[in-house]
């Protein structure tokens, strides 16, 4: 798909929420007691995050091309290419890979 083809998709099915195109990614499925993981959900949340070596494009300017993201937990995902939280949906370029791994592993890659 072309930026505008990216932009108008995204604008139709998330109309309030800033964009970033991201690759090079890792989605974290998180790997912690299914109490904790129950609280998550009771949340509205998915216990999963995105990290991206590489930002493309940020709608709202907060990331710089090149830079690297850590995106807060996930509120849905597809399981194609958007990866939604409560203020971003991440559109995901290119290839990537699903990991399982426990937070102080996720939060120590940064």
């Amino acid at each position: 798909m072309s930026r505008p083809e990216i932009d108008a998709m995204v604008a139709d099915r998330f109309p309030q929420k800033a964009h970033c195109l991201v690759e090079d990614w890792l989605i974290f499925h998180v790997d912690e007691p299914a109490e904790s993981l129950a609280k998550v959900r009771a949340q509205g949340l998915l216990p999963m995050f995105l990290y991206s070596h590489c930002v493309i494009w940020d709608g709202h300017g907060r990331f710089t091309p090149g830079s690297w993201v850590r995106s807060t937990l996930c509120v849905s995902f597809d399981d194609v290419c958007l990866f939604e939280t409560r203020n971003t949906v991440y559109v995901l370029v290119g290839e990537g890979r699903e990991m399982t791994a426990s937070l102080k592993t996720i939060f120590a890659l940064c």
